[in-house]
């Protein structure tokens, strides 16, 4: 006997959350309702959170009728009260497979840079249920681990032992005010810490963080105001690498533009770790739009690279990354120099169902994959306003499904990674793992 399918969430206008007695959940592939599978739904994950979607009905199945109904109202009593829909923000580690299956022809203004999941209410089970799979187990991230009682001293003391580094001081702010996991990482003095450099960018995306037009949803992060010398990375990052549990320092952060725009001070400072210390790993976060500037990077030590993209079609891609000055080649061309290198060499995916998993984009994939030889895929959820990226990328239907996708690349190659954050050295490959990828 097949399971029941979860019930549709809806939200009144408090924002009180409740499931529908009747109607069954939908998600959005693209712009086109669809059945979750069961093979897709999993309980909410702890530390994730619900949001309401404002001005937006719920779209459900309504399984007498066997098809998709915008719900505008519900009754309560004698009285029919207009509601809108519900969505998920997951934790970490978790790729969404579905967004939420809404009408958005009312909607007023752009949703805030959040990744919105399509989310249900599983009665069998007893809990909310999303359209989801685990691409990465790593725990350090969990939000258990961030308990800002313990923060507050440790910055204070780390302020004291440098109080002209402009640096700390900009990531002091980042962990206090902005809740940087990675910032404070640093100050914790463990994991994954961020090395910010750049006030400037040469891409213009759509979904960017750090630096929004007005007229569009306001950027989460303070951009850095300032290029930090070499002096100042190292005085941050040689302790970090040399004390730190798990030790990564990174490029390449929210709270910046692309630091390959300041690849010759990163190089020096990069060359200066590397003789300060042997231990841990440094990594560089980019759009990989200079590939020589990637060159000088991998000459100067950098042990990895993670270069954004949210599609590996050119036009797709420039239509969210708007680049300034460079083409989708030199993406490519980045990407190859530093798998060539021989250094641990990653893409962050920043996916959404109905693109990431249209057959088109799944074709290219597979020819960028073979043709670069990349170690991982790290599959992020793109924070962003699902209706506003769709039009945006001229979405005209559904794909494949994202569970599918991951299945032909698994397929097709049986060594590429999957994950959601940066790697040690140490864990790079796992044990016995061959590292001789033929690029074709």
């Amino acid at each position: 006997m097949s399971r029941r399918l979860p019930k549709m969430l809806y939200a009144d206008h408090k924002g009180n959350i409740f499931d529908h007695p009747d109607l069954c959940m939908a998600g959005m592939n693209g712009t086109v309702p669809t059945l979750p599978e069961n093979i897709e739904l999993i309980p909410l994950p702890e530390d994730s959170r619900l949001f309401t979607m404002p001005a937006m009905p719920p779209i459900a199945w309504d399984p007498r009728k066997k098809t998709f109904i915008t719900v505008d109202t519900v009754r309560e009593g004698k009285r029919s009260q207009r509601i809108q829909a519900v969505s998920a923000f997951m934790a970490p580690g978790y790729l969404r497979t579905l967004l939420p299956a809404c009408d958005y022809s009312h909607k007023k203004e752009l949703l805030p840079l959040w990744s919105y999941s399509a989310v249900g209410w599983d009665e069998e089970r007893d809990c909310f249920v999303v359209a989801a799979s685990r691409v990465d187990n790593n725990s350090n991230w969990d939000p258990v681990n961030y308990d800002d009682r313990t923060l507050d001293p440790l910055v204070r003391e780390m302020l004291k032992q440098m109080p002209d580094n402009r640096l700390l001081e900009q990531l002091s702010r980042c962990a206090v005010d902005y809740h940087c996991f990675a910032a404070k990482n640093l100050f914790y003095r463990r994991w994954e810490a961020p090395l910010p450099t750049s006030p400037v960018c040469n891409s213009a995306c759509l979904g960017c963080i750090s630096l929004q037009a007005s007229e569009c949803c306001p950027s989460n992060h303070e951009r850095i105001g300032f290029v930090p010398t070499p002096e100042e990375l190292c005085e941050i990052a040689i302790p970090h690498l040399e004390q730190a549990e798990q030790a990564i320092v990174s490029y390449g952060q929210g709270c910046e533009g692309d630091p390959v725009l300041q690849a010759d001070t990163i190089a020096e400072a990069t060359r200066r770790m590397k003789k300060g210390t042997s231990r841990g790993t440094i990594n560089f976060n980019s759009n990989g739009s200079i590939p020589e500037k990637i060159q000088l990077l991998c000459d100067a030590g950098m042990d990895s690279f993670r270069f954004s993209m949210n599609s590996v079609r050119e036009e797709t891609y420039n239509r969210y990354y708007r680049p300034k000055g460079y083409t989708f080649a030199d993406v490519v061309n980045s990407t190859k120099t530093a798998k060539q290198a021989g250094r641990f060499t990653m893409i962050n995916y920043l996916v959404s169902p109905g693109v990431s998993d249209a057959p088109e984009e799944v074709e290219a994939l597979l020819k960028f994959v073979a043709g670069t030889g990349i170690d991982m895929i790290q599959m992020r959820n793109l924070s962003i306003d699902p209706e506003y990226y769709n039009r945006a990328m001229e979405v005209k239907g559904k794909g494949i499904g994202m569970y599918r996708l991951l299945e032909r690349l698994k397929k097709e190659f049986p060594r590429l990674q999957f994950g959601y954050y940066n790697r040690t050295r140490e864990n790079f490959y796992p044990q016995g793992f061959e590292t001789g990828w033929p690029v074709k």
